[in-house]
């Protein structure tokens, strides 16, 4: 949203293939896994917190429960909870909610799929249609209608390896000091809103699963950074995004994933997908935000692990929570967490006590913040 209109589609590609090489590099350096040790538990459970509340505000945006308006937000139409749609989302959640507290394995795929029934049965007897200005009580993004038999084509490929590796550091066709610079500092927030977000959802899908140790680390940590740098890398030379590891794998953990073995047939799914888009298109988010909807509940629940007594550890962790879902953003969340611990350890006469890898990811993350300034200062 913010690159690829500045250049063309290879360029952006380009740029994200670079990433994925850094982050990789750094990887294997060590520096990314030392970074993570680094980061005190308590953080590291504000960062589960702050995107459980995240992916709930994602659920109740998608399903059109709470949306822009004249304030920060607003509930529904105009502070009215109106229209199909949000019937759709709330008798899903109902059954969610029920099915989940009786115990049973599949109440998330179970719900999902009743919801999205019952909106295709609206949508037929109601002609509901889609979200618009005019029509604000519509499908939020998938219509839940049975595809035509000519929407299923042949998948193109044609965007594979689609990738400017040079172009992205250019300014019509030419290089100067400043076009490199600005280059250079599109790659820095690439680079840091993956590193972090990656630190933010081992944390929370590893603490769902109880995967942690006491230190609260996940098995496997190194071969985990690893697979996602390199799917950073494949992300960009694949012309798409950068490949990272979603949050969204709670729900998974959640229902009893633990192995790994089912992100391979999430995998194989997906794969599967490419060929019944139509299909799947049919699935409304009002029938899937129940699901984060739970899941963001559930990891809120690890709340109870922070000592707010101590204000030392308490308003950093305070400030990863709310920044997450308030600026819609967990990489803003963990950066602002970052700093406010280091300087609450300052204030206390404690910097000494700081790691020294914490000065420099606070260090990096001031620069992050400060990236509009520095992008009008160099012009």
């Amino acid at each position: 949203y913010v690159i690829a209109p500045t250049m063309t589609w290879p360029q952006t590609r380009g740029l994200i293939a670079w990433e994925g090489i850094i982050i990789t590099l750094l990887m294997l350096t060590g520096f990314r896994e030392a970074v993570f040790r680094a980061v005190p538990k308590s953080l590291r459970t504000a960062i589960s917190v702050g995107i459980g509340l995240f992916i709930t505000v994602v659920a109740f945006s998608n399903a059109g429960v709470i949306r822009k308006g004249a304030a920060l937000t607003t509930l529904g139409v105009d502070g009215t909870l109106m229209g199909w749609p949000i019937v759709i989302f709330f008798v899903t959640l109902l059954l969610l909610i029920f099915l989940y507290q009786r115990r049973v394995k599949a109440a998330m795929l179970i719900s999902i799929a009743v919801g999205t029934v019952l909106a295709i049965i609206v949508e037929y007897a109601a002609s509901v249609g889609p979200r618009t200005d005019d029509e604000p009580t519509g499908w939020s993004l998938n219509m839940p209608a049975p595809p035509s038999l000519d929407s299923f084509t042949t998948p193109d490929f044609g965007l594979l390896g689609r990738v400017d590796l040079i172009g992205g550091f250019a300014r019509d066709g030419q290089f100067t000091s400043v076009s490199i610079l600005t280059g250079v500092m599109l790659v820095f927030s690439l680079l840091l809103a993956d590193f972090f977000d990656t630190v933010g959802t081992v944390v929370a899908v590893g603490s769902e699963g109880g995967l942690l140790d006491e230190n609260g680390e996940p098995p496997h940590l190194r071969e985990i950074l690893l697979v996602d740098s390199v799917s950073a890398l494949f992300g960009g030379l694949g012309s798409a995004s950068s490949n990272t590891s979603f949050v969204e794998s709670t729900a998974g953990v959640s229902a009893g994933a633990r192995t790994g073995f089912a992100s391979v047939i999430t995998g194989g799914a997906f794969l599967l997908c490419i060929f019944l888009t139509p299909v799947i298109n049919m699935v409304p988010s009002e029938a899937v935000a129940p699901v984060l909807v739970l899941v963001g509940f559930m990891m809120l629940s690890q709340i109870s692990e922070i000592d707010f007594t101590d204000i030392e550890m308490a308003l950093p962790a305070f400030f990863t929570i709310v920044m997450m879902p308030f600026a819609y953003s967990i990489t803003d969340g963990i950066g602002m967490g970052f700093i406010a611990f280091v300087l609450m350890k300052t204030f206390a006469g404690k910097a000494r006590q700081l790691h020294p890898l914490m000065w420099v990811v606070s260090a990096l993350f001031l620069i992050y913040f400060l990236q509009g300034l520095i992008a009008t200062a160099i012009g």
